[in-house]
């Protein structure tokens, strides 16, 4: 489910006199949906910090420079705002 589209079809299956129940089920379709976007996301950050610390450990500038970049780039992509420690 699309994250832009899912707040507006809850309120259209809620507005349509729709059961309880299904209203239910599909605000239950919207979290599983974000929970599981969030999980990617906390997945895919640790991998590409892991490289960067590999990166850094060699010192190997070019890999770190391109794993920083693929972290910029998929935190933009993502909606995140990723601010370091």
């Amino acid at each position: 489910m699309n994250n832009n589209n899912s707040y507006a079809e809850f309120l259209k299956a809620v507005g349509n006199n729709s059961t309880s129940l299904q209203a239910e089920k599909l605000l239950n379709e919207i979290y599983w949906d974000l929970f599981l976007q969030h999980i990617h996301w906390e997945q895919t950050k640790a991998r590409i910090m892991n490289l960067i610390d590999d990166a850094l450990d060699r010192h190997d500038e070019e890999a770190f420079q391109t794993y920083t970049q693929q972290l910029s780039e998929f935190t933009q992509e993502q909606g995140y705002k990723y601010e370091p420690k």
